[in-house]
Order: C-alpha cells, then structure tokens, then sequence
C-alpha cells in the first residue's frame, strides 16, 4: 500500500509542528487536528494512510479516539501509532488493546518514529 498521507493528532501546536517537520522533509503529506473528536472526523473525511495520535487531550483522549478509529468500519484499516509522554508497559499495553499498531515515545525520536511507519508501510 505505502503510506503517504498522515494525520496527527495532537492538541499540542508544537508537537504537531515538529511531527509535521520530520514527516514532511520526508515527502509525506501531513494533515492535522488538534483533539480527539477531531481526529476522528478528519479521520473519516480524508481516510489518511496513517494516524499519529497523542494520549493526553482535552475531551476524547487519544486511546478514546484510537478505539473510534480501529472499530469505525469507514477506518478500521487505517493504522494508528500512539505518540504520548506517557511511557509506562501498562500505557502500551493499553494503547495496543485499543487498536494501535506500535507506539512511540515523547520526545519523538526521528529515526524511531521512521522506522515504525516504514514496518506499517
């Protein structure tokens, strides 16, 4: 399939900003929202290749709008990486049982986050 379009989803300006920035100089095309119901919608509307979703979000967290994602008939092929400070085994765990095909850590790392989406392409 390859992917080409990704959505992040993160209510943090800066975050999207420096996801956006390392996807783009990549050649991918990077659309955003900034919260979970967001997400979701934008999700529907332009059936990204990819969604990189934040946990920690005002309304529908992350694991919320994974779960809306990956059960959604019109989404459930699109895969979704977690990307949240948060960095505990059972936040990982969880994140997988909501739909999350890999998961990554704040501060993202480049060559991590590169690596996870070429095992997804």
């Amino acid at each position: 399939m390859g992917i080409k379009k990704i959505l992040v989803v993160d209510d943090s300006a800066t975050e999207r900003h420096l996801i956006g920035e390392i996807l783009s100089k990549r050649g991918f095309e990077v659309s955003f929202a900034e919260d979970g119901e967001k997400g979701v919608a934008q999700a529907k509307l332009t059936k990204p290749d990819l969604v990189i979703m934040d946990v920690v979000m005002p309304g529908m967290n992350g694991f919320q709008a994974t779960r809306a994602i990956t059960n959604d008939p019109e989404t459930k092929h699109i895969p979704v990486i977690i990307c949240t400070t948060k960095d505990q085994e059972t936040d990982k765990v969880w994140g997988v049982r909501q739909g999350a095909k890999d998961y990554v850590v704040k501060p993202v790392v480049e060559a991590d986050l590169l690596s996870k989406i070429t095992a997804l392409g």
